[in-house]
């Protein structure tokens, strides 16, 4: 029997505009990226006489949620692609993550840091949690087939 692996340190996270390619790093442990859709692929009516339509949904909006060790340089530099958003609207950038140990690749022409993640100070390390946005999600959420 063949055992699969999975690294984690072959997920990566790469924003990209005319200013800055940024790699992050410092991610958290256990879950560190979340990616989904704003909405469902599909919407569904059924009528009372049970029969049921179901509407594609265009809409391929999402976010990607990257949780990063207080400690991590990324957190600077997702600082400076948020605040140069603000002052001058100059933070979109495209996003690529992938997963090099595996197939799964989820892309997007543009995306931007959604807002500043929750500050908190405590005994221990904190971790923050950046919501990038993005206009068009490209998924493919592949396997790790390789042993």
């Amino acid at each position: 029997m063949t055992v699969l692996q999975y690294d984690p340190k072959q997920v990566t996270v790469t924003l990209t505009n005319a200013k800055v390619k940024l790699i992050l790093t410092g991610f958290a442990d256990d879950d560190f990226i979340d990616v989904e859709r704003d909405e469902d692929a599909f919407m569904k009516k059924t009528g009372v006489d049970g029969q049921t339509t179901r509407a594609k949904n265009n809409n391929h909006a999402g976010k990607i949620t990257v949780k990063l060790m207080q400690s991590s340089s990324s957190n600077d530099d997702l600082t400076g692609i948020a605040v140069a958003d603000e002052n001058d609207m100059t933070g979109v950038c495209s996003l690529l993550c992938k997963d090099s140990s595996g197939s799964s690749v989820f892309s997007a022409q543009s995306a931007w840091v959604k807002k500043f993640p929750k500050q908190t100070f405590k005994k221990d390390v904190n971790v923050y949690e950046w919501v990038i946005d993005t206009d068009e999600l490209s998924i493919f959420a592949g396997g790790n087939p390789k042993a």
